[in-house]
């Protein structure tokens, strides 16, 4: 079944894709939500192919969507869509963006995609598989060891997204490892499961940001968490922490407690 759930995933990856690349780079129309993120048309048809080429294959799944919202979330294996994660690196013609489906079974993450449909790049990543990676660029689908944080490459999307409670706690962290890059949003977790980039550590994710995320991350032989080191929730406030190599956890945890 696993296989026959991959082919889904990357089925409707492709039809997003058909969707997003002629609008990259083209003038678009730009709304503000309510939480002044930006929202294209490329957004909102993305997603609806996704749903629809879903439904059509997995009728009796749920789906959980930035742009749509929830149905049938209480259903056995739940889709987690994001049709583009870094809408502000896509409507500023940047490659980093990326479009996200996760799938989730009894509330844990099984199966995860990025794909950045303007490179061509794919990350999979599922329960008792290993990571499959498709680039025209290279690289080498494996998270890469790092024996402390003084050695550690950290990733971010933006220290804007940190509370003033958080901010102090981000800063210890930051101040420990050897360099911070900003920017990235699903792509620098691509990165990670390349072996590239040692830890992201972020805040305020919607489910539909890190669903997808976790499976490839876990697949490349990291690990993805809370802020306390606990498996992600649903209902939890979006800390997370993913690693290349899990021996940085307990050091990582014990600086942002």
């Amino acid at each position: 079944m696993m296989q026959d759930l991959i082919a889904a995933a990357e089925a409707a990856a492709d039809a997003a894709g058909a969707v997003i690349r002629p609008l990259f780079r083209s003038s678009l129309l730009v709304e503000a939500k309510g939480d002044a993120s930006p929202v294209t048309e490329a957004d909102r048809a993305a997603e609806r192919t996704i749903r629809a080429l879903l439904a059509e294959r997995f009728p009796d799944h749920g789906v959980i969507g930035e742009e749509y919202g929830e149905e049938r979330a209480g259903a056995e294996f739940v889709w987690v869509v994001d049709p583009i994660d870094g809408t502000r690196a896509f409507v500023t013609g940047r490659p980093v963006f990326g479009t996200l489906i996760g799938l989730m079974r009894h509330g844990r993450p099984v199966l995860g995609l990025i794909d950045q449909p303007a490179t061509g790049e794919r990350w999979i990543g599922a329960a008792g598989e290993g990571l499959r990676f498709r680039s025209p660029m290279g690289g080498t689908p494996h998270t890469r060891r790092c024996a402390a944080l003084a050695e550690a490459e950290l990733s971010c999307t933006s220290h804007e997204m940190f509370t003033p409670a958080e901010a102090p706690r981000f800063a210890r962290l930051k101040q420990s490892c050897r360099r911070v890059t900003w920017g990235g949003d699903c792509y620098a977790y691509g990165l990670l499961a390349l072996g590239l980039v040692d830890i992201v550590v972020e805040s305020d994710l919607k489910p539909w940001d890190w669903v997808a995320l976790a499976p490839v991350v876990e697949a490349a032989g990291g690990a993805m968490t809370d802020w306390q080191g606990q498996p992600l929730r649903l209902d939890g406030p979006g800390q997370v922490i993913a690693v290349g190599d899990p021996a940085l956890l307990p050091e990582a945890v014990a600086l942002l407690g």
